[in-house]
């Protein structure tokens, strides 16, 4: 049986983590531990870098999902590997996006009215 996560939203009602994120986000805390120690830092210097709490930085490698996307940037750029993130994030280095990268990206997207036919 699957443990089910659950996370607290603002206006007070619980919701399910998915299991795929729960795998993300234990994959990426491992990872950050894993640098962090590869370079040789304590929790506690890694937070100073960063400009964190060490809280913030156990939170993280605990897997808290919590934890600002602030503050696991910059984390990442404390250990170097910031730009990599970014890099993995850019649409124009998939396939999907050098095929589409001519195309004029509108300012806003609205939702479409899938219930329309087109031919008639």
């Amino acid at each position: 049986m699957q443990q089910k996560d659950n996370t607290k939203r603002d206006d007070g009602r619980v919701r399910a983590v998915p299991s795929s994120i729960r795998r993300a986000l234990r994959d990426v805390t491992d990872d950050v531990a894993a640098w962090r120690k590869l370079r040789g830092l304590t929790q506690a210097q890694l937070a100073d870098r960063s400009d964190v709490s060490r809280g913030t930085v156990v939170r993280l490698e605990g897997g808290d999902g919590g934890v600002s996307l602030e503050n696991v940037l910059r984390i990442l750029r404390s250990l170097g590997v910031l730009d990599g993130v970014a890099k993995a994030l850019d649409p124009y280095e998939t396939d999907v996006g050098r095929l589409r990268s001519d195309e004029h990206l509108p300012q806003r997207v609205r939702t479409r009215d899938l219930t329309r036919r087109s031919d008639g």
